[in-house]
């Protein structure tokens, strides 16, 4: 049977940890803290092995790589290690190496939590929070339902109605009309349409289009059109290049919109990955043997704590709570 005394030390040397990454706390103050017993500092030392295995983990590469992409922090690639604080005896830095990637999540963690939602934002004509979902009727009559933490702008003229999406994902339902086309512009791309509904998510510098009705045209940044009907998707951006038309599930694909997210049979890095955009601060995987266990289910975005709690009831996880920080580990 586990020592509940060590897991709450387990919990208090991690919070530790993430107060001192933040500057909220000096290094002295935790050395002393570890210095109080054999207990404290036996869960001084596990909290920092986890904190490398954190920075090791697929989730803090990719993490660190989407940040990268959106210009928030240097890309820095996973096992890429940073020198502890400080070296000398009794100091934090003295066993902690921390990894670069879980450095610059640390540091995004601050400068980015979407606590108040995308910087870009502060100059879109729409924009919702993490978490947010909002449905806004644009000057056609068309509808545009923002996701979590999106930034929209529109730009319409006589002879074009043109939606600049520079964060976030949304769903348009197009009012009809062949003298205007209908067109999203994101990460140097665009999808056209006259009249149909269809999604469009940016992650980085990756776009997804989805169509739940009618007939869209994707255009990459250098590349020819391409047709996508309804149940179809296709993504551009990155290091992909021309968009390539692939059966999807559209009702899985949009199911936010239904205040739902769908998994079947996901990694759970990837379904961490998926809650961190509804939330602010980020859910992680401490440990690389667990990134691949599938998940499946039907969960309400409006109670992640019950979703957390699924999949600690049905994975070997546990699922640490600190601030702005998540970890299953």
């Amino acid at each position: 049977m586990s020592d509940p005394n060590a897991s709450i030390l387990d919990e208090e040397a991690l919070d530790w940890l993430v107060r001192v990454s933040f500057g909220t706390a000096g290094p002295d103050e935790f050395a002393a803290w570890r210095a109080r017993s054999p207990a404290h500092e036996r869960a001084a030392r596990s909290a920092e092995a986890l904190w490398r295995d954190i920075g090791h983990t697929a989730t803090a590469a990719e993490f660190s790589r989407r940040e990268a992409a959106r210009g928030r922090l240097p890309h820095l690639p996973a096992g890429a290690m940073r020198r502890g604080i400080d070296r000398r005896p009794g100091h934090l830095g003295r066993r902690a190496v921390m990894t670069g990637a879980m450095a610059a999540s640390a540091a995004a963690l601050v400068a980015s939590s979407g606590v108040f939602g995308p910087l870009a934002g502060l100059a879109a004509d729409h924009a919702t929070r993490p978490g947010e979902r909002r449905e806004v009727t644009l000057p056609d009559g068309s509808m545009a339902m923002l996701n979590t933490a999106t930034a929209l702008s529109v730009r319409f003229t006589a002879a074009e109605r043109r939606i600049v999406l520079t964060a976030g994902e949304a769903f348009f339902a197009v009012a009809k009309d062949p003298d205007r086309p209908f067109v999203v512009a994101a990460r140097g791309g665009e999808t056209r349409a006259v009249g149909t509904a269809f999604a469009v998510r940016t992650d980085g510098d990756e776009v997804r289009v989805t169509v739940s009705e009618g007939i869209v045209e994707v255009t990459a940044a250098a590349g020819l059109p391409v047709r996508l009907i309804a149940g179809q998707g296709a993504g551009y951006g990155g290091a992909g290049s021309q968009p390539l038309p692939q059966q999807v599930n559209e009702a899985a694909a949009t199911a936010w919109r239904r205040g739902k997210l769908i998994f079947n049979q996901r990694p759970l890095v990837e379904v961490a990955a998926e809650m961190s955009r509804y939330r602010p601060g980020r859910v992680v995987v401490a440990n690389p043997d667990l990134e691949r266990l599938p998940v499946t289910g039907v969960f309400e975005l409006d109670d992640q704590d019950a979703m957390l709690r699924a999949i600690e009831q049905a994975l070997p996880v546990r699922v640490l709570h600190l601030p702005l920080l998540t970890v299953l580990r």
